[in-house]
């Protein structure tokens, strides 16, 4: 038996989620403004419905739905492409907003990122199959957990405060590239916690160590983030 499943999302302006996704791919496959406004985009067999509530607030949403993809890197890409043209860099801080994809302790160490849509509701893709459980460092652990707190639970302030902390404590056991994740996950937090002195200040930190080209394009956005504040 076949069985499918369509979320339904809440927002305040189905025009502005028909602008949104257009500029990320997406193809508008169904729309109405009456009885109710209500709209459909669709990319790559991904479907997503929204209705329009009038005097929604996007910062009160609790809309959510988890997309499960084989991997997370090629949507976040595409999707990042997408924002990168509609908004000159990645959003990381209030509605819309996204996250880069990283394990996630509280989802069985699979993969993960968040779309946060102009309606304030998280799409979140993940992974549908278990990354291999590696033994950890502390300071891996805390980054670990600092995921958890800031992207599944929205509170990026928090685990920015629990990671500095952490980074402040490091030990000579952990190896140098966790401590570069860890950094350059900082700084998108205070980023996203709408401190950017913070962030300046741990980008610079980054600057001692050699990077991998994934940070290297993080630490970018996030460079370029805060030269628009």
């Amino acid at each position: 038996m076949s069985v499918r499943a369509i979320p339904l999302l809440p927002c305040p302006s189905t025009d502005d989620i028909t602008d949104f996704y257009e500029a990320l791919g997406f193809t508008t496959t169904f729309r109405q403004s009456s009885p109710n406004p209500y709209v459909a985009v669709e990319r790559d067999g991904l479907e997503l419905h929204y209705f329009g509530v009038e005097g929604f607030d996007p910062d009160g949403s609790y809309g959510t739905c988890v997309v499960l993809v084989d991997d997370t890197e090629p949507w976040f890409e595409a999707i990042a492409a997408g924002l990168l043209e509609r908004y000159d860099t990645l959003p990381m801080s209030g509605v819309p907003r996204i996250t880069r994809p990283r394990l996630r302790e509280n989802a069985r160490g699979l993969s993960g990122f968040s779309l946060i849509d102009p309606g304030g509701n998280a799409v979140r893709f993940t992974r549908g199959i278990a990354e291999p459980v590696m033994e950890e460092s502390r300071l891996a652990t805390a980054y670990a957990y600092a995921v958890v707190l800031a992207d599944s639970n929205g509170d990026p302030a928090e685990a920015a405060t629990l990671l500095a902390g952490a980074i402040r404590r490091e030990d000579e056991a952990s190896p140098i590239e966790d401590r570069v994740q860890a950094l350059a996950y900082l700084a998108e937090l205070w980023v996203r916690a709408d401190d950017p002195e913070a962030a300046a200040r741990t980008l610079d930190e980054l600057g001692d160590h050699p990077l991998t080209p994934e940070i290297e394009e993080a630490v970018a956005d996030l460079r370029r983030s805060l030269n628009r504040a």
